[in-house]
């Protein structure tokens, strides 16, 4: 695959000129970037791959879900329903799209929605629910829409500013689009990254003088939910865990870290499952999936527990995150 990858190179110097011209009819305003009266807040990446977008969600909804009145806006990759949706207590999986359905499932009180299309998305929350704040997630570079405040991630294993235009590398945007992000993070750091391997991030990436950097490393609940069993409890027994995201290493390299031994059967990003698979799978004796997997599964399979991530800031990265968006929600416009 990588060699092939390397041989499309001259497809990836296409592409990107393509998203170099694409911005640059943005920035003169050839192409327009509609704001909205809702504050808007962006969160995304500029390469394909799991950086971390819904824990970072996660983390915006439960830092601003009691003060104000948040909505979700997410294109809902992969649903089987088209145009705009408003999540309901009757919403299936199918017809939000996996990562909708798992923040839907998880903030019950928050206003979940879909459309591909980012300005209708907006104006429909606004008619329908008028709230405070919509979350944009995976829309950095849908810049048909002008956010009020983004939030742009990078792995730590995949910087953005290493990395090449697809297919040969991983980018979809130009590495020069990370300049209308109000906050970087780095994320799926190692918990204890040394001060002189962030001096180096922070070298490379080299933010302007308004933008913050942060550095963030994924936890995992050794609690799992679906049942009531811990990570330990699973020590010596036969377990399948189950994949469907763009990066699994982190976790099997934590259930590795706590001595546990497992199958690990991988699938595409945002999976849905066949009718022959599912059959595969009920003959496991144990399955460990993620939470955004979950979703997809819970309905058609026994014995399925899956574990929970977050974010965690090294330092008071935190601090600093939390201080820049309550600045952000208050400011009058």
């Amino acid at each position: 695959m990588q060699v092939l990858r390397k041989l499309l190179f001259p497809i990836s110097l296409v592409y990107g000129f393509i998203v170099f011209l694409r911005n640059r009819l943005y920035d003169t305003g050839v192409f327009s970037s509609k704001s909205f009266s809702t504050k808007t807040i962006c969160v995304g990446n500029l390469s394909v791959g799991g950086t971390g977008k819904t824990p970072m969600i996660e983390l915006l909804v439960r830092s601003l879900g009691e003060e104000f009145q948040v909505a979700i806006l997410s294109r809902g990759y992969k649903r089987k329903s088209q145009g705009f949706l408003l999540s309901t207590e009757e919403t299936s999986v199918e017809d939000l799209g996996d990562e909708p359905f798992q923040l839907k499932t998880k903030f019950p009180e928050i206003t979940v929605a879909v459309d591909a299309d980012r300005r209708n998305g907006i104006s429909q929350l606004e008619n329908i629910i008028k709230p405070d704040v919509i979350l944009l997630d995976d829309a950095f570079q849908h810049r048909k829409v002008k956010p009020d405040f983004s939030i742009l991630l990078t792995a730590y294993d995949n910087l953005y500013v290493n990395d090449w235009y697809l297919p040969t590398g991983n980018l979809r945007d130009s590495k020069r689009e990370a300049s209308r992000a109000n906050v970087i993070v780095v994320t799926k750091c190692p918990a204890d990254i040394s001060q002189q391997d962030r001096a180096s991030i922070a070298a490379k990436i080299n933010i302007a003088s308004d933008q913050k950097l942060l550095f963030s490393y994924l936890t995992y609940n050794a609690d799992l939910k679906g049942t009531e069993v811990t990570l330990n409890s699973l020590k010596g027994k036969n377990v399948t865990l189950v994949t469907g995201i763009a990066n699994p290493a982190p976790l099997a390299k934590y259930l590795h870290s706590v001595g546990l031994t497992f199958e690990h059967l991988k699938y595409s990003d945002h999976h849905f499952f066949s009718d022959q698979e599912i059959a595969i799978l009920r003959e496991k004796e144990c399955i460990l999936t993620t939470e955004k997997d979950y979703v997809r599964l819970q309905s058609k399979l026994p014995k399925l527990h899956y574990i929970e991530v977050k974010h965690e800031f090294l330092e008071d990265g935190k601090a600093i995150l939390e201080a820049a968006l309550n600045q952000f929600m208050t400011k009058t416009s």
